[in-house]
């Protein structure tokens, strides 16, 4: 059963990442440390399976465990997107039906890639998916799948179930065209990380992002100053948090926010390979920039930060 309507689903929302053990299996005690962490940090929804959650190196039965791990640990408190996106129909038709049978709130897509697809076979894609299950569909506009223009993001609104848009592109003038053009009740999530003022400023909803995972004491802080319109606090926040994520960015930065979350004791796992997971002497030198960059920037308040 639904339990938040999708006009509910807004704030500062984590592109929840997956947790493997060292073997490169699904940890469902890590899983669950990370949920609960997040929760007891004030975040007001999740995200799971998309590209921070490593969902395309996983097949469907994993991806179906992390939704199910993750929506008994959450217990209805928050929202929770499941990201079902794959490049076929019938397998995302089939994550779809799962989510909604395990209790998601809503449901989120890439459209289908590495083939050069039509906006027809897109339009299809989400339309299929969206007729197979009552679910909210948030379509997800990203570089790695190819930006859609405004006249498709149109077309795709009008499908029943479409309801919204992950925005990960950084025009964010556009955030505030799709809400012109389309309506209010049609809700936008910002997913630049290094860009959530403006994405808020523009007219989001909600922000959903990967660095929420590592610091979403940051983004909480930049949400509720955006509201107070202490825009000069918001942005000081923003730029330490960018110093932040561009240090991160130097190396495999999702392995970098499960060490930096390890530091604090929670038990956030290991990445799964191609990706490269930081240990030893590489670790060591990871932690010593990070006490570079926050002892020059004087950064403060900023948990893993404090923890080193």
């Amino acid at each position: 059963m639904i339990m938040f309507d999708v006009k509910e689903i807004k704030g500062v929302i984590p592109a929840l990442m997956t947790v493997f053990d060292e073997n490169e299996n699904v940890y469902e005690k890590g899983m669950r440390e990370l949920v609960s962490y997040l929760l007891k940090e004030g975040v007001e929804g999740f995200y799971l399976t998309g590209s921070t959650g490593e969902g395309f190196l996983m097949n469907e039965s994993e991806r179906k465990q992390v939704v199910e791990i993750v929506l008994d640990e959450v217990g209805g408190r928050v929202p929770v997107i499941v990201h079902v996106g794959a490049i076929s129909t019938k397998i995302s038709i089939e994550l779809a039906r799962h989510a909604e049978a395990a209790g998601a709130d809503a449901i989120s897509s890439v459209p289908p890639f590495y083939w050069r697809f039509t906006p027809e076979h897109i339009f299809n894609y989400y339309k299929d998916i969206s007729d197979a299950v009552s679910l909210p569909m948030i379509v997800y506009n990203v570089p790695l799948a190819g930006i859609m223009g405004l006249d498709l993001i149109k077309r795709l609104a009008s499908i029943d179930g479409v309801k919204g848009i992950k925005f990960t592109a950084t025009s964010h003038h556009e955030i505030s065209m799709i809400k012109n053009e389309i309506g209010n009740e049609f809700m936008v999530y910002s997913g630049a990380d290094e860009m959530a003022v403006s994405g808020l400023l523009h007219g989001a909803d909600g922000i959903i992002g990967s660095f929420y995972n590592l610091m979403p004491e940051m983004f909480l802080k930049i949400s509720q100053l955006v509201k107070e319109e202490r825009l000069t606090e918001a942005m000081a926040i923003q730029k330490e948090a960018v110093s932040i994520i561009m240090y991160a960015l130097k190396k495999d930065y999702y392995s970098v926010m499960k060490v930096a979350l390890r530091w604090m004791g929670v038990d956030a796992g290991y990445v799964r390979r191609p990706f490269m997971n930081i240990q030893g002497k590489e670790e060591e030198e990871l932690k010593a920039g990070f006490i570079d960059l926050r002892d020059s920037l004087q950064i403060k308040d900023v948990k893993f930060l404090d923890a080193i």
